[in-house]
């Protein structure tokens, strides 16, 4: 028997960078929502470990050098299997995602992962030991491993569920390139702009930034091009790009807006990536 678990594209619909900490993390204060969509994790269990890539992003993953034996997915499950037992486990990630694109694509996958093998193994899905996990494999784990909208403070792994705006169509875009994280952090200006707003999530992420955009989009200059043609689009209640980029993302009024734009994006732009979605 295995279990099979979405992996959901995340989105930040307002991510305020506060300050460098000493640890080498920043302090962040961000909204995090999820898709109805993403990648797909498979884990049922094995005589022996194995890890398999499918999807039409496998290939990618694998020239990044995270499709290996050695991923997070893999760290994962290890991680799991130290703390509570259980595996050996086959693996298979669908990925469907872009790698490197600022929508927890490898973070979403490391929360399915860990969910997978909780449900196998008798564990509950919010074990506090199994958020420890998570948070030790990255600052945006613990978030995905929620997998609701929340308010992340700290590093973004103190988390305060909110309430959503569940079913708010959502086009992400992506022009093709990856941007380093790191690099984008780095490019930060260290100025602090002030907290977020107070309101509902929506009215929140409105009033609110992604201060790493000017670092990405001088990384990446296309960047600004998608956030403006983003803009543009009829029916468009929030443009902005998404994490440390390069995917930007849109909310709209009503699906056929949605629909809409992304035939027309995919029309002008058919090299970039494009997904409708929900907001879950």
């Amino acid at each position: 028997m295995g279990i099979d678990e979405l992996a959901p594209a995340k989105i930040n619909l307002a991510l305020h960078v506060r300050l460098r900490r000493n640890d080498g993390y920043h302090a962040l204060e961000t909204l995090f929502a999820f898709l109805a969509h993403g990648d797909s994790v498979r884990v049922a269990p094995a005589d022996l470990p194995s890890f398999n890539l499918t999807g039409p992003f496998g290939a990618a993953l694998a020239a990044s050098g995270a499709g290996g034996d050695d991923n997070l997915v893999t760290r994962a499950a290890a991680a799991f299997a130290t703390q509570f037992g259980g595996g050996p486990w086959a693996i298979t990630l669908d990925k469907h995602l872009p790698v490197a694109s600022g929508i927890g694509g490898g973070s979403a996958d490391a929360a399915a992962t860990l969910r997978a093998c909780a449900r196998l193994s008798g564990v509950a899905v919010d074990d506090p030991r199994l958020f420890a996990i998570a948070e030790s494999l990255g600052a945006d784990v613990p978030a995905c491993l929620l997998g609701r909208s929340a308010i992340g403070t700290g590093k973004g792994e103190q988390l305060v569920p909110v309430a959503g705006v569940s079913g708010i169509p959502v086009l992400l875009v992506n022009p093709g390139v990856a941007v380093s994280t790191a690099a984008v952090f780095r490019g930060w200006d260290g100025v602090d702009r002030g907290a977020l707003a107070t309101g509902t999530l929506l009215e929140r992420a409105k009033a609110g930034r992604n201060d790493l955009e000017p670092p990405a989009r001088a990384i990446a200059p296309v960047i600004a091009d998608v956030v403006a043609r983003l803009e543009a689009l009829p029916g468009v209640l929030l443009a902005r790009m998404s994490g440390s980029g390069a995917t930007c993302f849109a909310l709209f009024e009503d699906a056929r807006a949605c629909a809409d734009a992304g035939a027309a994006m995919r029309s002008v732009k058919p090299d970039w990536w494009c997904l409708e979605s929900a907001l879950a």
